[in-house]
């Protein structure tokens, strides 16, 4: 394992941070005095790299790449470029640097800034490779013999969600109004969902874009990095509409993702093997090395003034397809993929209760609410609650974080068709 690398950035040397010189993670900021920009987090400051780029201090032989305020024209430029700019940005932040009284004036108190979308996304997939959450959700329609479809040991199952309802960490979730049908009743009704939940996942971002099948180490490559993911789900609501087609209206309200990309360069020390298959793998899915990382993940639940519980602990090294293996898998057909292309891992769960990934599970369908450190139970996610998403892999005496994944759930609309 790999150790810290220090950095004259003196808050960049704790074992506590989540952005040490060895994450160098990319997102998107503003404050009172700039517009929204790239920017680089190093320990409690955020580098401007637009700043960067316009005093000539970044030149990577590609062109003007901080322009814009999204991270898409440096994907596109591809992994050369992708390199060269980790060893700049690497250079330039070590505690030898020689450059440091020109590079000072660039860095910004993240306290001062406000974070937006890191990226444009260019097409949404989720899948639903959780192999435990696959098998709680199962037993739990279907019953404990028929819990898994019969393809799901063979390819990652997947759909394609909408890339306009992503957001960024930090922005408010209207509780969804959809159709509801309960047992008892023959006719649905349109109403606010009742059993709103998350799901725990990692999101995997397409840097070089394909136009045809490529290999699991192929797509590995392609990918340029990781963010904490939260797919907001509408259970009742998904309920009544998954039939035949799956997933659609109960997952459209919103994707929220983390703020920063943390790319596959900075997780490399932390890659491990994905679990033991039941049956081996047709060739074009076959594990091409480490797939997955060691990163620790957590839930939060927080009620309106109240502080966050902690309701559950996993780890990413408990999916059963990594996000090299869908990506591959979701070429097959010869469908191209772009610069920007969102994969959601599927909700990432463990073997124990408190490992599940989704109130759901926790819950079991609600039959078995969780307590609260307030003393409060929760079956499914009520007004006003705030949940947030956390995680980090665990180097030798620092960490790579990915910032937290907060969405604050608002009241359902009165009359979502009020004046129409």
């Amino acid at each position: 394992m790999t150790k810290l690398i220090p950095s004259w950035v003196e808050s960049a040397n704790t074992a506590e941070t989540d952005f040490p010189l060895n994450n160098l993670p990319y997102g998107v900021f503003s404050t009172n005095r700039l517009e929204a920009r790239c920017g680089v987090a190093i320990g409690d400051m955020i580098l401007d790299m637009a700043a960067l780029e316009e005093a000539g201090l970044l030149d990577l032989g590609a062109g003007t790449l901080f322009a814009a305020p999204g991270w898409n024209a440096v994907m596109a430029a591809g992994p050369k470029v992708w390199s060269a700019l980790r060893t700049r940005l690497t250079d330039m932040l070590a505690a030898d640097a020689a450059d440091q009284a020109t590079i000072a004036p660039h860095l910004v108190p993240t306290a001062e800034a406000r974070m937006h979308m890191p990226f444009t996304v260019a097409e949404f997939t989720d899948f639903y490779s959780g192999r435990h959450h696959a098998t709680n959700v199962g037993t739990m329609f279907r019953g404990a013999e028929n819990a898994l479809p019969p393809n799901w040991l063979h390819l990652p199952i997947g759909y394609n969600g909408r890339a306009s309802s992503v957001v960024v960490s930090g922005t408010d979730i209207r509780r969804p109004w959809g159709q509801l049908k309960s047992p008892d009743h023959d006719m649905p009704a349109f109403l606010p969902s009742r059993r709103f939940d998350i799901e725990l996942e990692m999101g995997a971002i397409v840097g070089t874009p394909s136009d045809g099948p490529i290999s699991v180490a192929q797509a590995d490559q392609n990918i340029f990095g990781y963010v904490l993911l939260n797919d907001w789900s509408a259970r009742d609501i998904q309920a009544w509409e998954y039939q035949p087609l799956g997933p659609f209206q109960a997952k459209a309200t919103a994707t929220t993702i983390s703020p920063w990309i943390v790319t596959r360069a900075a997780l490399e020390p932390f890659r491990c093997d994905t679990p033991a298959r039941e049956f081996e793998l047709l060739d074009h899915l076959k594990d091409a090395g480490p797939m997955l990382y060691d990163i620790d993940l957590s839930v939060t639940l927080a009620p309106e003034g109240a502080a966050p519980s902690t309701i559950a602990r996993t780890n990413y090294n408990e999916m059963y397809y990594s996000s090299a293996q869908q990506l591959a898998h979701h070429t097959t057909s010869g469908c191209p993929m772009r610069t920007g292309d969102l994969l959601g891992s599927g909700t990432i769960s463990g073997p124990e209760k408190e490992n599940r990934g989704a109130l759901l599970e926790l819950s079991w369908g609600g039959k078995e609410p969780i307590t609260l450190d307030t003393g409060e139970t929760r079956s499914f996610i009520e007004d006003n609650d705030t949940l947030g998403l956390h995680g980090a892999a665990q180097g030798d005496g620092y960490k790579i974080g990915f910032g937290d994944c907060i969405g604050k759930v608002l009241p359902a609309l009165k009359d979502p068709y009020a004046g129409t």
